[in-house]
């Protein structure tokens, strides 16, 4: 039996600083400062916010001394555990990774962070508690087999996310390896996230993150007191790999451990929407500007994507030609390319100009997803797309997108990353405070970061006295 358990209990509680390569480092610090950009935004500017801070008001959670970001107000390092887990998740704009078809910053980087206040660790310490739960979320969702995991309903961002950020926050308290066997064997009996908000643009994705960051918290936490967990916690009779999927493979969890670094295969989105359809989208975009094409001059667009993502973002057709909200926009390509070609773009702001809009609707009318076999050689390594246009004048062209914007073959440039980040913050925090958020989190390898997660915290904050609070 391959011992994936202990393995992967050595590995996050002896993860060293020194161990990393500074380019895995330097990975992680970009995606920490998109995931805080995108919670930023999604503290003043989501549907779901302000049901989710008066619940875990109501709860008694926001009683501490652990922060959420975008306020100044203290909270319990469980709740902000799980208001900042569903705040990353908000927007579906966080990061992804292909191979294992999930989030990984959402989960992990809230729980590494509160851990951090509880505990009264570095940014440094943070930083590596958050590259050791990016490789243990990355590497369980591939053991797993994710189309599988996802046939069987499962949203593994979520449910591989509570190991994760149990991995997170026990390297972050300083559990031993013993102790990190016992967070995952508690974090077994909190795994969980469905997908059935696919059915009617629910907001239990969001929440489902969040608890997921919340609940490997506190099972680090409780295994650090000494209690005891269910062991192994992955390949047991009844543990995660059987109860989970149908053929796991769990010998990939542990496959190249410490040598070859998921980190630095994680992507960034371009677009804040289900990374299935960003190939279809950057398509779109291309042909758009290779013909200087207007909507009015579309008789069809065509996109071919594979068998997973077609269940994720295609079907049922009519359905996704006429997204009510913002989540079934998200899960949307007609919705995604009909943006993309009336507005040469996709930014998280077209969501309020294009929902329920009547020529974004006509446009969609038109958007016709399939299945494309070129698209299912590349899956899972790439959600790739072909996309073929047909305009009432006699254009017809297309293309195939194997490699989305965004994936580490494809990586945005630096400005490009800047820009996102500044574009999401700036209109809550201000430049000045853009700026020194910036500095804070590309600040977090330095062995000068000794005083605490504080700084991220405070720059993510807007200035004057509490406006979140009012806001909510």
């Amino acid at each position: 039996m391959t011992e994936v358990t202990k393995t992967l209990a050595r590995f996050a509680a002896g993860l060293r600083h020194e161990a990393i390569p500074p380019a895995v480092r330097e990975r992680a610090k970009l995606l920490v400062l998109d995931t805080i950009g995108i919670a930023v935004r999604a503290r003043h500017d989501t549907d779901s916010t302000p049901p989710t801070l008066e619940a875990a008001r109501t709860l008694g959670l926001d009683h501490g001394q652990a922060r959420v970001f975008g306020e100044r107000g203290g909270w319990s390092p469980a709740g902000a555990a799980l208001v900042n887990g569903a705040l990353a998740h908000s927007l579906d704009f966080d990061d992804t990774h292909a191979p294992a078809s999930l989030h990984p910053s959402a989960p992990v980087v809230p729980a590494a962070l509160a851990a951090a206040e509880i505990a009264g660790r570095s940014s440094q310490d943070a930083l590596v508690g958050i590259i050791a739960g990016y490789e243990v979320i990355c590497r369980i969702s591939r053991a797993l087999i994710p189309s599988e995991h996802y046939d069987l309903g499962f949203h593994p961002t979520a449910t591989c996310g509570v190991f994760a950020a149990a991995a997170a926050a026990g390297r972050v308290l300083g559990l031993s390896p013993e102790q990190m066997e016992d967070a995952y064997g508690i974090a077994l009996s909190e795994a969980a996230g469905s997908l059935q908000f696919l059915g009617n643009g629910a907001w239990t994705k969001r929440f489902q993150v969040g608890h997921s960051a919340m609940a490997g918290l506190m099972a680090a936490v409780f295994a650090s007191k000494g209690y005891r967990g269910a062991a192994p916690a992955f390949e047991g009779r009844y543990g995660f790999f059987h109860a989970y999927a149908r053929n796991a493979r769990p010998e990939l969890a542990i496959e190249g451990l410490g040598q070859a670094w998921e980190t630095t295969a994680i992507a960034v989105k371009p677009y804040p929407a289900c990374r299935a359809m960003h190939a279809a989208v950057d398509g779109v975009i291309q042909l758009r500007a290779r013909h200087n094409l207007v909507e009015e001059r579309i008789k069809s667009i065509r996109v071919g994507l594979s068998e997973t993502a077609l269940r994720l973002v295609g079907t049922p057709q009519e359905q996704k030609r006429q997204p009510a909200n913002v989540v079934d926009g998200q899960f949307s390509c007609h919705f995604g390319v009909g943006v993309a070609m009336r507005e040469g773009r996709f930014g998280w702001d077209d969501y309020a100009g294009h929902i329920g809009d009547a020529r974004t609707n006509a446009l969609l009318a038109r958007v016709e997803v399939g299945h494309d076999a070129r698209a299912e050689a590349e899956y899972p390594r790439q959600f790739a797309a072909a996309v073929a246009i047909e305009t009432v004048d006699g254009v017809n062209d297309s293309l195939f997108v194997p490699i989305p914007k965004g994936e580490p073959e494809n990586f945005q440039t630096a400005d490009e990353l800047r820009a996102k980040y500044a574009a999401l913050v700036q209109p809550v925090i201000g430049a000045a405070q853009e700026a020194r958020l910036f500095q804070a989190v590309m600040g977090m390898d330095s062995a000068a970061s000794g005083g605490g997660v504080a700084a991220i915290f405070d720059a993510a904050a807007p200035n004057s006295p509490d406006p979140a609070r009012k806001s909510a």
